[in-house]
């Protein structure tokens, strides 16, 4: 989902709301109560904050349970994109926003690491390298990091191609000039 509206810029960028989008996304159809359990807050703020998502498309009511009395809710869709290129304040503090979160999630995962099962400590990574670019290659690497995650990302949507074994992994990209450039 391709999102060029400030007010739905502005919708997503409250975290609580980035929360939400990222639990269904990982856990699939879930109520309000669901979600509140897993992100130990109140079910009258996660109730609010779904409809809040619904009303900018970003989730909607999934097919009704076996208890026709809770209201399901699904995310829309499992990938959100927005540029901030042209300046626009709604843009720019959702990116704010979303890249203080990433942060701490790295954060999180370095105090936790030492806990985990040894092979998911093998298997996690961090890094990073400067290289020079031009802004086409810098773009094509965009589209390449795209291309080589879709065939688990093509996970979310159908469940039956996830392996046993798997947990969900959060991946962050990120590039961009190394510093700041004249105008």
């Amino acid at each position: 989902m391709r999102i060029t509206d400030p007010k739905a810029l502005r919708a997503m960028a409250h975290p609580l709301r980035i929360d939400l989008l990222d639990l269904l996304g990982r856990i699939g159809p879930a109520t309000a109560a669901t979600c509140a359990r897993h992100l130990d807050t109140s079910q009258a703020s996660c109730s609010f904050h779904l409809r809040q998502l619904a009303k900018y498309g970003y989730v909607e009511e999934a097919e009704p349970s076996q208890d026709k009395r809770e209201r399901l809710w699904q995310v829309t869709d499992h990938e959100q994109q927005w540029s901030s290129a042209d300046g626009d304040p709604a843009a720019l503090e959702l990116e704010k926003v979303f890249v203080e979160r990433e942060a701490s999630r790295m954060a999180a995962w370095s105090d936790i690491r030492t806990t985990t099962p040894e092979e998911w400590q093998r298997a996690a990574f961090l890094g990073g390298v400067t290289a020079p670019m031009t802004p086409q290659e810098l773009e094509l690497v965009g589209k390449q990091f795209s291309e080589l995650l879709a065939p688990y990302i093509a996970r979310i949507k159908d469940h039956s191609l996830i392996p046993d074994d798997a947990k969900a992994v959060r991946i962050f990209m990120h590039g961009a000039p190394n510093e700041p450039l004249a105008p």
